[in-house]
């Protein structure tokens, strides 16, 4: 190991970084550093420290040398000068490498055919890169344990069996080089998604008749760029981090969880002007066909909604619709009766204007909302008990209040009257009819589609729409 030190010029200024460094040595005579501890900006002082702690002294002569390891029991051979002489009963095996898991992975990789395609468009680099089994390595990597391609280069692929299954050392996953194979990954996107189109179909039997559409975002703690290009804005945050950029995510999934699509947008992309990109994007890479998408309704506008009902393909689609316009359409729902899809799942079908509504109540999806609006019930109304013992001004009671109000949410809230005397006495009372409606509305929700009640592809849609979902997305997306 040594000191290795690394310049930068930043605002006219030369900054001189250290880092421990190891160095391996490889078939062919080749040598490889390995980052073991980042330094930073070090003076003359600490830098000898560091150089006096890392090196290995020989007490005979304090000189620094390598030592060679041999068995106890054997003789060392003759022309070794430098020996050390090991115990084998007295050896423990410590950290193991991970074999099973990257097999699997490595097995999958061949079974898709992404070693062919791959190998086919990113050549072996001057220095001798292999950028197909760098990619492979990065795909490994996501599939068993997502993060980083820093903690890829400094601490997981010394953990695994990677570089034995494809004959490769730790230069693949030097930290540069798995940035570069990033780089170059992109610019084989749309043919790639070709690829895997044709392999699921010929492995899994894969249909797109349903399309599953959502969005996500991720956000990034840095100060906003300058550059116009730049995808990282401020804009409406899923994460609650609304004090930082982000981009937009737009996915699009089979209900098997075969991704067929993806975008990266701005980060103050509005959800409903992606929707009209994305046709576009799967029409131009599979073909006009007669699909179904899933969508959440904050997606489509009305007027998408209408050219996709009046286009020469008709694009068959079911969204979700506000709560608000279940209360309209209430009286009229309550004379049609309920038809079972599924175990737990039904369904009543209301022709409007053209439209079919469907209102879907899911067993497991009541289960879940009564279990969440208890618990939050049940908090609120202990803090509010709280409250009312505590002897304090009426401003300071009505700032309390606020803040139980806001983690008890709009929906709870409002089951509960509450009233503040000018004395600043605090008194609630539960609401009961409010109550009942909001167990009535549990486990329901209102979609609204194009196709016809007696379509059987409208049940098929109906079991996908009751996918659970977590943080916007459906389970097969994330």
């Amino acid at each position: 190991m040594f000191l290795k030190c690394r310049e930068r010029r930043k605002d006219g200024k030369t900054h001189r970084t250290w880092s421990i460094v190891e160095s391996r040595r490889y078939r062919g005579g080749k040598v490889a550093h390995r980052h073991v501890f980042y330094l930073g900006e070090i003076n003359d002082s600490q830098r000898a420290a560091w150089e006096r702690t890392i090196s290995v002294i020989d007490e005979r002569d304090g000189e620094a040398r390598q030592m060679a390891l041999f068995p106890a029991d054997r003789p060392p051979p003759q022309d070794a000068v430098d020996v050390v002489q090991v115990r084998l009963s007295g050896m423990r095996l410590e950290h193991p490498r991970q074999w099973g898991g990257c097999w699997l992975g490595d097995e999958l990789w061949r079974r898709l055919g992404l070693d062919g395609f791959f190998g086919e468009r990113l050549a072996v680099s001057r220095e001798g890169t292999d950028w197909e089994k760098v990619v492979r390595i990065l795909a490994i990597y996501r599939l068993l344990s997502p993060g980083s391609e820093w903690r890829l280069h400094r601490h997981w692929f010394g953990t695994t069996a990677l570089g034995d299954l494809l004959g490769v050392d730790a230069r693949a996953v030097q930290d540069d080089t798995l940035y570069r194979a990033l780089d170059l990954l992109l610019a084989q996107k749309e043919a790639l998604f070709g690829h895997l189109h044709g392999r699921w179909r010929d492995l899994f039997g894969a249909k797109y008749e349903v399309l599953l559409y959502d969005l996500t975002s991720s956000y990034f703690e840095c100060p906003e760029p300058v550059a116009e290009e730049d995808p990282r804005r401020f804009g409406y945050s899923r994460d609650k981090r609304g004090d930082c950029v982000q981009v937009v995510v737009a996915l699009i999934v089979t209900p098997e969880g075969l991704p067929l699509a993806y975008e990266m947008m701005a980060g103050d992309t509005a959800d409903n002007t992606t929707l009209r990109e994305m046709l576009e994007t799967i029409t131009r890479r599979y073909g006009q066909a007669d699909r179904i998408w899933v969508m959440d309704r904050g997606i489509p506008t009305e007027e998408i909604l209408e050219q996709l009902r009046e286009a020469n393909v008709p694009v068959r689609y079911l969204v979700g619709t506000p709560k608000g316009r279940l209360t309209r359409l209430e009286c009229a729902l309550a004379e049609r009766p309920w038809q079972d899809v599924r175990s737990e799942l039904r369904v009543k079908l209301l022709p409007v204007e053209g439209e079919l509504y469907v209102l879907a109540e899911s067993g497991a999806r009541k289960d879940k909302e009564r279990g969440i609006r208890r618990r939050q019930l049940k908090r609120y109304w202990k803090r509010l008990g709280e409250l009312r013992g505590q002897k304090q001004s009426r401003d300071k009671l009505l700032k309390k209040l606020g803040i139980a109000q806001h983690h008890a949410g709009r929906v709870v809230e409002r089951l509960v009257e509450v009233f503040v005397s000018d004395q600043g006495v605090l008194s609630y009372r539960l609401e009961w009819e409010k109550l009942r409606a909001a167990r009535r509305h549990e486990g329901r929700y209102l979609l609204r589609t194009n196709m016809a009640a007696d379509d059987p592809a409208l049940h098929l849609a109906l079991l996908y729409a009751a996918v659970p979902r977590r943080g916007g997305l459906p389970y097969p997306e994330r």
